[in-house]
């Protein structure tokens, strides 16, 4: 699985940063640490989901791009991860995210567009947004001020 890691690294001009980059990742993700010599295709999905953005993380950028990150994951292992796009976040990395999962994108975001059909129907800071009544009774099920059941 470390392989996998390191594969992450290989277009990263200053090889002498490898170690730290690798104890980054390890550090977010401990669960990864400790199956360092695991075969990757023994982990978990949710395992499997950390250790492909431990890999983009390794080739330390500056934007990084997540499509769907929390599909058909365990309820835990989304809390887990969108932990980490938080504090990664809060690092000053600046994150891309698409998302089915409308409330979790916008616990995380800046700026949030909303897209039906591949055209933006409402766009503006996310903490407007999520208080926005389109929005909560749309996408978060949320009628009157209390989520739907």
């Amino acid at each position: 699985m470390e392989q996998n890691l390191r594969l992450g690294a290989v277009a990263l001009s200053d090889r002498a940063r490898l170690p730290h980059l690798l104890d980054r990742v390890y550090t977010l993700f401990p669960s990864l640490a400790q199956r360092a010599k695991q075969r990757a295709g023994t982990l978990s999905g949710g395992e499997r989901q950390m250790l492909a953005l431990g890999r983009a993380l390794m080739s330390d950028p500056k934007l990084l791009l997540l499509d769907e990150p929390s599909l058909g994951l365990a309820p835990t292992i989304v809390d887990v991860l969108y932990e980490t796009l938080r504090r990664l976040h809060r690092d000053g990395l600046t994150l891309l995210l698409a998302e089915q999962s409308v409330d979790l994108a916008l616990e995380v975001a800046d700026r949030a567009y909303v897209l039906q059909t591949g055209r933006t129907v409402l766009e503006g800071p996310a903490r407007e947004l999520r208080n926005d009544p389109q929005v909560q009774n749309i996408y978060l099920g949320i009628a009157d001020g209390r989520r739907e059941r």
